[in-house]
């Protein structure tokens, strides 16, 4: 949490003084925190491998080895929110490692760093059994694709709220609007695609667990929702040659919808995925 808060300060200097050596650290003060999070996520992978070994009888290699894609750490709101947070930095050190603009990593750095404390703060941290509907192996493929779509989105809002401040207020040293623009439809139409996926691993997953591929359940249907937001603006960007405001209070109106989808709907709207809270 502290190199992600630390990340996001330096590259904030960075956008403020444009300065390659602060940009340059920021990165290694980044990818330091990333490399520590994934020991982290991975001693609690290890933790519920051990409590599910612990209740197996005798398990011979493939029951062990099954156990260990079963019982992993994305099946309770508290993991959920620190997997959302590793995914942030993954995206923009990996899926946009071209992309070296500071303005992506003062979003994930932040962001990152207040997840982590919500967590650690807010949210019951404890090991639960999982519930048999989770004892599947789609847990992971679904989780996995949904929130790297969700970090992509999250990517593609920074950059549209800097871009409505930048139209606005134009300042020297932020990064020009085309350049904005362009990595707005670029991160969306990451996000996008992971959505999609997950989208679509959820409905298999869902005909497994419960025998309907779709049930209209509070998070299928805001899903669902968010999907079209991202469609449209993917339609409207493509057919119709919007870019600038638009198409960034587009990728605004959908991370909203991103997070009433994976935080609104959990509190509020009971339902299928309600175990997430």
């Amino acid at each position: 949490m502290l190199a992600y808060l630390a990340a996001g300060c330096l590259f904030l200097v960075a956008v403020l003084r444009d300065s390659a050596r602060r940009r340059a650290a920021a990165r290694t003060v980044l990818a330091a925190g990333l490399g520590a999070h994934s020991v982290a996520l991975l001693l609690r992978w290890r933790d519920l491998y051990g409590v599910a070994l612990a209740h197996a009888a005798s398990p011979d290699f493939s029951e062990r080895l099954r156990l260990v894609f079963l019982y992993v750490p994305l099946s309770n709101f508290y993991e959920s929110l620190v997997f959302f947070a590793w995914c942030l930095p993954f995206t923009a050190l990996v899926v946009f490692r071209r992309q070296r603009q500071p303005y992506v990593g003062v979003v994930v750095g932040l962001l990152a760093a207040l997840i982590l404390a919500y967590a650690s703060l807010r949210v019951d941290s404890h090991i639960r059994p999982l519930m048999p509907a989770l004892k599947s192996n789609w847990l992971l493929i679904h989780v996995v694709t949904c929130f790297l779509g969700y970090a992509a989105f999250a990517l593609a809002c920074g950059a549209a709220l800097l871009y409505l401040w930048q139209a606005r207020r134009p300042a020297a040293g932020l990064p020009a609007l085309s350049e904005l623009d362009r990595f707005i439809y670029q991160a969306v139409v990451v996000g996008f695609v992971f959505l999609t996926l997950g989208i679509l691993t959820g409905a298999v997953w869902a005909e497994s667990a419960w025998g309907r591929y779709w049930s209209w359940d509070p998070k299928e249907t805001w899903s669902l929702i968010t999907w079209f937001i991202y469609a449209t603006l993917l339609h409207a960007r493509l057919a119709k040659g919007w870019q600038g405001r638009r198409i960034a209070w587009l990728a605004v109106v959908g991370f909203l919808a991103v997070l009433f989808t994976y935080l609104g709907v959990s509190f509020l709207l009971p339902g299928l995925h309600s175990y997430l809270t």
